[in-house]
């Protein structure tokens, strides 16, 4: 999140305005929901779990056991039938 001063980006009527009633400190303004990301989409972490799922589960269809793949992705078992179950 990048620092702005609002005299360089608000005009000065509304920075006046906001004076009324915050004066000194920071604040956060959202994006509006409409045009927020949802998780994980911009560093593209959502992507990368997709395809490791989807890879956990064309082991098990090949024959991997639960176990074998709690070892090969360092998750735990429940994790790995939630996967399983998900893909099916």
């Amino acid at each position: 999140m990048n620092y702005k001063n609002g005299r360089d980006v608000l005009p000065p009527s509304l920075l006046s305005e906001l004076q009324k009633y915050i004066q000194g400190d920071l604040i956060y303004i959202p994006k509006p929901s409409n045009q927020r990301a949802s998780w994980g989409e911009v560093s593209g972490t959502r992507k990368l779990l997709a395809e490791r799922n989807k890879e956990i589960f064309q082991h098990y269809c090949n024959g991997a056991t639960v176990a074998e793949l709690e070892r090969k992705y360092h998750l735990s078992s429940e994790s790995i039938r939630k996967i399983i179950v998900k893909a099916r």
